[in-house]
């Protein structure tokens, strides 16, 4: 007995409807050609992780490519300054897995993340995960997170720094003017400040680039009425310019101690900050939720957290008005869009940072579309020039203030070879060289007994 064919099967199920025209021959050739004939989900296997170390874009960024047994790969980037390895020690446990299995595969090796650029690996390696499964199933990452709430995704941006609050305006005002942005952030440390006389007091003969590996809160140094001035001032002057229907956040305040932070914070309420951003540590939870009560501006933490325990925790106990992660540091796409779910539980708005190249971007900007509480993503590529040259596909990646969110499987772009390779590290020549060194598999990474 002849065995029936698949276009057979299709016409006979369609019945009547083809009759009437549904299931004519360029609709099902049509049909047919959006499946993925060349891959089968349940018997991908993980065969490769190789590395590609980009410079200036507007850091060092390692690309990781993950390989497979059917030849679908994909793109990850590990967070901007984080050393590569974080990414290929977790190779011997990535080989053999189905990249498809992303949730089982993610909780065998987040143990080997940290916080800050620790988490770096096990970000990258997520987010290539979701880019060979969109592949595969021949969708964008954010539809298999639940689909999308939204189809752009609003940015905001930093700004280059000058100690002329009037010129500083201005950038911020061509921000809006020539790149459309519509939500700004600008840098608003005690540098600007320290060297007016009684300004700041501190340790004689130190200043605030002497405390870099030191804590905030143990350095002595505080500002005095006058330096809290000094700074509001700045900011009005800048408000001046741009007005104050724009959102303006602030970052960097420096190595300033609690009550300065909320004489400042105090300060700066007349201005309508849009948030204030990592004013102390976050593992000092029970300090921020001090700065959080006293004043009328949103408190902001997260770009260095990783996993979602301690977003809930602050969340919770009411330390931060607004959360903030990287995705490259806080779990990968999943993790960040649990992040905001449970923060939207709370009553907490998400905003998020981003330092990168257009692979983690664009892992950002399908995890934004999919969260309902998503406020805005950081873009700190804008001056870079050759920035979107890097990737092909989905262009252009950023436009008038927004991303819009692709439509392509997984990511949603492919590298430039060529771009990519004029770029890379100085360090790290290598483009994507085999890297068997990684493939043993030694210790025992079992965490209960």
């Amino acid at each position: 007995m002849k065995q029936p064919t698949r276009r057979g099967l299709l016409r006979t199920a369609a019945g009547g409807a083809a009759a009437l025209g549904f299931w004519c021959d360029e609709t099902l050739e049509a049909w047919q050609g959006r499946v993925n004939t060349n891959s089968i989900p349940s018997d991908l296997k993980i065969t490769d992780l190789r590395v590609a170390v980009v410079a200036g874009a507007p850091m060092t960024c390692p690309i990781i490519r993950i390989d497979t047994n059917q030849g679908v790969y994909g793109l990850g980037e590990v967070r901007d300054g984080a050393s590569k390895n974080y990414a290929l020690m977790l190779k011997s446990r990535l080989l053999g897995e189905n990249p498809c299995s992303i949730d089982k595969v993610f909780r065998k090796i987040k143990q080997f993340g940290g916080h800050a650029r620790q988490g770096g690996g096990v970000c990258g390696v997520e987010m290539a995960l979701w880019d060979i499964a969109g592949k595969v199933y021949s969708v964008p990452a954010y539809q298999m997170l639940g689909g999308k709430f939204r189809d752009k995704v609003r940015c905001y941006a930093d700004t280059t720094q000058s100690q002329d609050p009037r010129e500083f305006a201005h950038r911020l005002k061509e921000r809006i003017d020539k790149n459309g942005f519509t939500y700004l952030k600008m840098d608003l440390g005690v540098g600007l400040v320290e060297r007016q006389s009684g300004t700041v007091s501190r340790p004689l003969g130190t200043s605030s680039r002497d405390f870099g590996m030191v804590q905030h809160l143990f350095t002595g140094m505080e500002l005095t009425d006058k330096g809290v001035g000094a700074m509001a001032d700045y900011v009005g002057q800048v408000r001046d310019v741009i007005g104050m229907e724009v959102p303006l956040a602030a970052d960097h305040f420096g190595h300033i101690g609690v009550n300065s932070c909320i004489r400042l914070a105090k300060a700066l309420e007349r201005y309508n900050m849009a948030w204030l951003e990592d004013m102390i540590p976050w593992q000092y939870p029970d300090l921020l939720k001090k700065i959080t009560d006293a004043v009328d501006i949103p408190i902001l933490t997260g770009e260095d957290i990783y996993l979602k325990e301690d977003f809930i925790r602050l969340a919770r106990m009411g330390a931060v008005d607004m959360v903030h992660p990287d995705l490259a540091t806080s779990g990968g796409l999943l993790e960040t869009k649990k992040i905001g779910d449970a923060c939207m539980e709370l009553g907490v708005p998400m905003a998020m940072h981003f330092a990168g190249t257009p692979v983690s971007f664009m892992a950002n900007v399908h995890c934004a579309a999919a969260t309902e509480n998503f406020v805005a993503l950081e873009h700190h590529s804008v001056e870079v020039p050759w920035w979107e040259d890097l990737v092909q596909g989905h262009k252009p990646l950023f436009e008038k203030g927004f991303a819009k969110v692709p439509d392509a499987p997984g990511l949603g772009v492919t590298l430039n070879d060529e771009v990519m390779k004029q770029h890379l590290h100085k360090d790290h020549p290598g483009y994507f060289e085999p890297t068997p060194e990684w493939n043993t598999y030694q210790g025992n990474d079992r965490l209960w007994s």
